[in-house]
């Protein structure tokens, strides 16, 4: 039976002082363990996804600090150490400094959102003067 841990991670991403995430493809699933390093509302990351917001489903549960969203409407949920959580589409995440968190997304969906997040986060990262691991510095 398939099983993901950082230890067998297909990838990983290291945004330093930001979120240190690891990610695999599982039966059509995408399974990410992220921990993040600073509170941070990711609303610039989805820039240009339909409405400005992540239009993926996620399951997951968190296992340290806490994570949020604000949804669709304009509330804003919060999930806890040992909260199980079902996001639909038309969210933008909120993260906490010490949170960590497993979730859960059709990989088809990670994919569309992936591709709407990299542009948007290469530009925070120069904008913020960040070198991301694997990736050539433009000074």
């Amino acid at each position: 039976m398939p099983r993901v841990s950082k230890a067998t991670a297909s990838s990983h991403m290291d945004v330093p002082g930001y979120t240190d995430a690891y990610e695999s493809e599982v039966g059509g699933w995408t399974v990410t363990i992220e921990r993040n390093l600073t509170d941070m509302d990711m609303a610039p990351l989805f820039k240009g996804a339909p409405n400005d917001q992540c239009q993926a489903s996620h399951l997951g549960y968190v296992l340290s600090g806490k994570f949020g969203v604000r949804r669709a409407d304009g509330v804003e949920e919060t999930f806890e150490a040992g909260d199980a959580f079902v996001i639909e589409p038309g969210h933008v995440p909120i993260v906490y400094a010490g949170s960590e968190y497993v979730a859960f997304t059709p990989t088809e969906e990670a994919k569309e959102q992936t591709a709407v997040m990299m542009p948007n986060l290469m530009k925070f990262a120069a904008e913020q003067g960040i070198e991301l691991p694997g990736q050539a510095s433009t000074s």
